[in-house]
Order: C-alpha cells, then structure tokens, then sequence
C-alpha cells in the first residue's frame, strides 16, 4: 500500500505525534531502500533511450543521476515529497518524543537522497536545524575557558611531538643520511591530470552502524544525532547550494570544534563517524575549506585522532610501540580511521609541492610513522583493509620527500622482512598492496599509480629497497623463450601496463622498471623488450642507447652492483630478439636465391610503397635523432643533407681564405 503523503502532513500540522509516528513507520519502510522515487519513469526513459540508440546508434550524454529524470506526472509527486520535507523541517524544531523526533529524522534521511525535492533542505534555517540535531554548535563558544582549554591541549600536542622528536634527533639524522623515501609527481593527483580522488562516488551502506542500532547498543538521544548527520551528509553531497549555503553558516567551524572536544577530552570516542564523514565531504567539495582545515592545524589534530582511535603508543623519537599479538582492528575503528585518512588526504594533497619548516616536517614524520602502522593493521575484513591501505598510501605519496624517512627507520629486532639490516615490512606490505591492485585490474590510474610511484621514489632514493623489490619484481632471468609481457609474473604484469592506454599507468609502470634496472638502457631493453621499451626511451631520449646529461641527475643513488646473469641466460643470450625480448624461432632468410639486382629492385619498390603511404598520411616514417629522439625521416634527411652543404661551402671557404690573392683573383674569375 502507497503511505498517503497528504494525511502525513495534516498529522504534522496537527501535532499529533502518534499519528504522525505510525504513518512515517509505515512511509520508512515502505522506501528504506529506495533511493529514487521515479521507477516508472526511469525505466520508461531508459527504454527510450536504448530504442534511440537502436534507431540513430546515437546515444547522448546520460545524466548525472537517475534522480534528474523528471517528467509531467511525476511533478505532484514531487510537490508532495517537498511539502513534507518542509512539514517535517518545521516539526522537528519542536519538543518531540525520541521516538517520533527518530521516524521523522529517518524520512528526512529518505527524502535527501532525491535531488529534485531539496528545496526545502538547503534553506539556512534548515541547515540550522539538522545541524543542532546533530550535536553541533554553530554559534560560538560562549565560555572562552573551554576554547583556551582545548587550544591549550593542541599545543601541549604540538610540544610533545617536538620533543620525541628533538629526542631522537641524532637517530632521524643517521636515517636521513641513509634512507629516503619519496614519491614521483606521476602520482595520481599530478601526470593524471586533475583527478585528486576529490571525485566523489555514492557511499556504500554502513552495515555495522545499522547492526549497533537495532541491537540496542545506542541511546535514542545518539540514534537521533546520528540519524541528522545522516541527513546533512546526502543534502551536502547532493547540493552545490547546501555546500555554499554551509560555507557561509561557518559549518565546517562548528564541526571542527565539535569534534576537537571529542579528540581531546581523552574519553573513548564514540559516534563520531558521521561528523567525520560530513568533514570529509566539506573538504573535498569546498576547496576553501580545505585551506581553512589546513590553517585550523588540521593535520595535527587529525593525526592525534588517528592515535586516539588506534590506541598507539610512543617510544623513543618517531617510533611506535607494536603489539603483534592485538587482535584486528574493529569494523567501527576502521570506517572512523578511513574518514579521518580520507580528511587528512584532503588537506594534505600539496604538501609535496612545499618545503616544510621544522615545525611541520616533525609533524609530518609523526603522521608518516602513524601511517607506517596503519599499512601493517590487520583488519576485520579483507575490503577494509584493502581500502584503508589504499588511504594510507595516497597520503604517503602527498607527504614531503624528506619527511618520509621514518617508514625504514624502524628496528630491525622483530621485523618480518629484511634486508641489509634494514626493516623491508613496509616495502614487502606496498608490495602486497600493489600486488592486489595488479590482479584486480580496476580503475588503473585511480588505485594503482599512487603505489607505483612511491615504490618508483623509494627505489630510486634507497639502495636497499632498490635491491629488495628488484629480488621480487626482477629476479636473474631464466626463461627467455616467452616474452617478457606473456610472463605471469609480476614482472610480466607490469611490462602489459607499459603498452596501457592510459599514459599515467603506462608512464609510472614503465618509470618504476627502469628505477629498478637503474635506469641502465640496456638492462631495461633486456628485461622488457625493445617493443615495449620504446615509449619510455623516446619520451627520455633514449632511443640512442646513450644517456643526456639531464637524465643522470639520480646516477649518485645507484651503486655499481653487476647484473648477474643465470646459466641459462648467458646460453641463450646471442638468440634473443631484442624487440620482443624473447628467442625467437628461426625464420627462413627471405631474400635467399635472388641476385643482387633483385634485391636492389625489390628495395627500390619497398621504398616506394613506403613512399606512398607517407604522402597519403597512412603512416610517416622517423628516425632516431642524435639526441636519441624521433623525428620525421624526411626531415632529418634534408638536415642532414643541409649539414652537408655548409660544410662543404665552409671547406670552400677555408681553401680560398688559404691562398695568395693573386691566385684567389683568378679562381675567382
């Protein structure tokens, strides 16, 4: 039975809240998994649509959302749901019972999922209204004692960490002298192109908030906050004009404060979630605010959450005290650290354009050694994991190079992973990582390239994480009868990407073999191919096999460590093709049995057909230049033809200059 909007809000002018309870139960579920309203008329357009595309195999652009699609008969519909929004807006402000302020709060919840009827939700005292039911508090602290208290908290934080980190000085500086892990700017957020995961995708349901409620876990009073935050958040993500309208109310001060209480009291946290979602949604949609967080000390405070929620403890300078026999991490402790990763990602974005002072480079190499922990969490879920993980290395790849040196200056007591005396548990993790995301296959240049640059930078910087991934990604070659982009390895993985179709997965997979061949020409052909290699060696003018000057600005980092070649290589080495890196089987010789005027003429033909598909644009042939790049044939032949001429005129004139004038008079002549 369709729930009657219209005695919906008769009941709520009414005031009758009984009446108005037992009919939203009935319209919440009715609609608790319903996000559109319009099914009929979506399937009506999509049906349209898909005969169109039948008809003229012409398909226009989609809209963003299913929601958009509109139409003459769903307008009183649509009224309606407003005219209750508005009823409910309106009844909400009052003294409700817990009960009845949670079924209206639910509707609410319901209704903002629908971007045609938020009409009435993006008005200010609307925003007001949800955002006092939510435990916020726009206006602002009336007790000065408690906004000194709280900054006075930041600050013995801020002092703290600058004296862990004035402790371990002498240790941070050997690690600096020995180890440094940076990232590439082929990170996603740079070479591909303005993509910064601030592209927001609809939410997955929270299954375990659903699970606490309805055990009874949460008090009505905490059910109703976090039912208005539920609120906020799909009217935030769902209207441009609720962001601007939240902007203008000082909402994101309000939450900040809000949630630094609950940071620095020092009590268990607890339905903090949507606050940290509703964060993170301002700050990814507000740029803005991004930059406020960021001068509110936005990453301090966060980085302390992040503490408070994992329970860590310090030793000496930036070192954490590990417990290898916790039990995982909780689903709630999980979602609330990714909300908190995902803000700080958000504000931290550009570091890695800054140089940081010392000030922030201490906080930074606090937060990396947080994130150092969080990358070897065991989590209740493989998918939380996995997407914690993901977090946690978007921010690594944004931190500053030079503040990334605590992820290898860990013990080596308890390490699982090692090499050269050197804890390699954070490297063997990203390699896991990379690993995954390789076998997934999914959104490439979202999910993939933030790992492969910081393994690339790592590599590059560090002589021992270079040896350790190039033992697991380039192990000594043994079989060479397949070609290297055939292999099933994860060698064989990386060199497919190099022919991707995206030049940022293809680029940062290419950058980070190479790194690890020492970015050597003929190691790299060796191991990828010619065929493959190509790319990356025109785009560095390579093609010669000669490296620029420009290009051997890392030669410092790489020691003078021989490439070792197995039995079976050294074997079979003089048969491998070099273009496709693999023995090939022996081809009979094509121009056997013919004259050398044969062979002359059936050069002269394939120049021909060469020509002829050049000047009818088909194909235009290159050649390797002397700076090792390509460049039209014809071009480089009338240059070189042109070379030849001023030399020639040159000698001429040289040969003049050299003789009597009485001679050079008459050679004139």
């Amino acid at each position: 039975m369709v729930p009657n909007v219209e005695k919906i809000i008769q009941s709520i002018s009414l005031g009758d809240q009984d009446a108005v309870q037992l009919l939203l139960g009935n319209y919440n579920t009715q609609y608790a998994e319903c996000f559109f309203f319009n099914t009929e008329a979506q399937e009506r357009k999509k049906q349209q649509q898909l005969e169109e595309f039948r008809k003229n195999k012409i398909r226009d652009c989609a809209s963003n959302s299913d929601s958009d699609i509109d139409s003459d008969d769903e307008r009183p519909n649509l009224l309606l749901r407003e005219g209750l929004a508005a009823a409910l807006l309106g009844f909400v402000g009052g003294q409700l019972q817990p009960a009845v302020l949670r079924a209206c709060l639910h509707t609410l919840r319901i209704l903002s999922r629908d971007r045609r009827a938020l009409g009435p939700m993006v008005t200010d005292s609307a925003l007001l209204t949800l955002t006092h039911l939510g435990g916020i508090n726009l206006r602002q602290p009336s007790q000065q004692q408690d906004k000194t208290k709280i900054q006075d908290q930041c600050d013995r934080t801020q002092t703290e960490i600058h004296g862990k980190e004035a402790s371990g000085c002498q240790g941070a500086v050997d690690s600096d002298q020995r180890c440094t892990v940076s990232f590439s700017e082929c990170h996603s957020f740079n070479r591909r192109g303005n993509v910064g995961h601030l592209v927001l995708a609809p939410g997955k349901k929270d299954a375990w908030e659903d699970d606490s409620e309805e055990n009874g876990k949460v008090d009505d009073g905490e059910v109703c906050r976090k039912e208005a935050m539920k609120v906020l958040c799909n009217i935030i993500y769902n209207s441009p004009q609720a962001r601007e309208r939240a902007s203008s109310l000082r909402l994101l001060q309000g939450l900040w404060e809000s949630l630094k209480q609950g940071i620095w009291s020092g009590a268990p946290p607890t339905g903090q979630f949507y606050k940290l979602r509703l964060l993170f949604l301002l700050t990814a949609l507000r740029p803005e605010l991004r930059l406020q967080l960021q001068q509110e000390r936005g990453v301090l405070v966060l980085t302390s959450a992040l503490e408070q929620r994992l329970v860590l403890r310090w030793a000496d300078g930036n070192q954490l005290i590990t417990d290898n026999t916790s039990s995982p991490v909780s689903k709630e402790v999980s979602q609330d650290v990714i909300e908190i990763l995902k803000t700080i990602f958000n504000v931290a974005h550009r570091f890695y354009r800054q140089e940081p002072d010392e000030e922030e480079a201490a906080l930074y190499r606090r937060l990396a050694a947080v994130l150092h922990h969080c990358l070897l969490l065991s989590c209740d879920g493989a998918d939380t994991l996995e997407e914690l993980q993901g977090h946690t290395v978007n921010i690594l790849s944004a931190l500053p190079l030079t503040c990334l040196d605590v992820l290898l200056a860990v013990p080596v007591g308890q390490a699982s992973h090692k090499y050269e005396d050197v804890n390699m548990d954070c490297v063997h993790a990203l390699l896991l990582f990379m690993n995954r995301r390789l076998n997934r296959g999914q959104k490439l240049k979202e999910k993939l390239t933030p790992v492969l640059s910081l393994l690339t930078e790592s590599s590059r910087a560090h002589r021992e994480t270079r040896h350790y991934l190039r033992q697991k990604i380039l192990p000594p070659l043994k079989d060479v009868a397949v070609r290297p982009e055939q292999d099933s390895t994860l060698r064989g993985q990386l060199v497919r990407l190099m022919t991707h179709v995206d030049t940022d997965v293809k680029d940062c997979a290419a950058e980070l073999l190479f790194v690890l061949c020492k970015e050597n020409v003929s190691r790299f052909v060796k191991y990828t191919g010619y065929g493959n290699a190509a790319g990356l060696l025109a785009a560095r003018g390579l093609l010669n096999g000669r490296r620029n000057s420009g290009d051997g600005q890392f030669a410092s980092h790489y020691s003078s460590d021989s490439d070792s070649d197995t039995e079976e290589y050294r074997q079979a080495r003089s048969k491998i093709n070099l273009v496709t890196g693999r023995v090939e089987a022996e081809q009979p010789d094509p121009m056997e049995g013919m004259t050398e005027e044969e062979k002359e003429d059936e050069a002269c033909r394939l120049i021909c057909m060469i020509n002829r598909l050049s000047q009818d644009q088909i194909i235009q042939p290159m050649s390797v230049t002397r700076d090792g790049r390509l460049a039209p044939l014809w071009g480089h032949i009338r240059s070189c033809i042109e070379e030849k001429e001023e030399e020639e005129e040159e000698c001429e004139e040289q040969g003049l200059s050299s003789m009597p004038q009485g001679l050079k008079d008459k050679t004139m002549k």
